[in-house]
């Protein structure tokens, strides 16, 4: 006896659900804190020495950002997340388990 084939169901998934939030290339988050940190020593010296060198700064990080962005969108996360393992971890078969 044959059997009916049945077609296969198809879900959309768009683009903006699975791309990385990025701002000017780079992370949203560092473009952010980097342009605070900027604009904080622009204003907190107030000399035009300040604003150039905030500027510079902030452009060089900037590219920085961009070229870690474009090896990994994720690498902040997953920096994150590997600075949170610990070195080793013991060889029991539940955290709770009794040594």
């Amino acid at each position: 006896m044959a059997e009916a084939s049945v077609p296969l169901a198809r879900t959309r998934i768009h683009r903006a659900l699975s791309r990385p939030n990025l701002l000017m290339g780079a992370d949203r988050e560092l473009v952010l804190l980097t342009g605070l940190a900027a604009v904080i020593l622009t204003f907190v010296v107030l000399t035009w020495f300040s604003a150039l060198l905030g500027i510079a700064i902030w452009i060089a990080v900037i590219g920085a950002l961009r070229m870690m962005a474009k090896a990994d969108p994720m690498m902040r996360q997953i920096y994150l997340r590997h600075v949170s393992y610990r070195a080793s971890y013991r060889p029991t078969s539940s955290p709770w388990r009794r040594y």
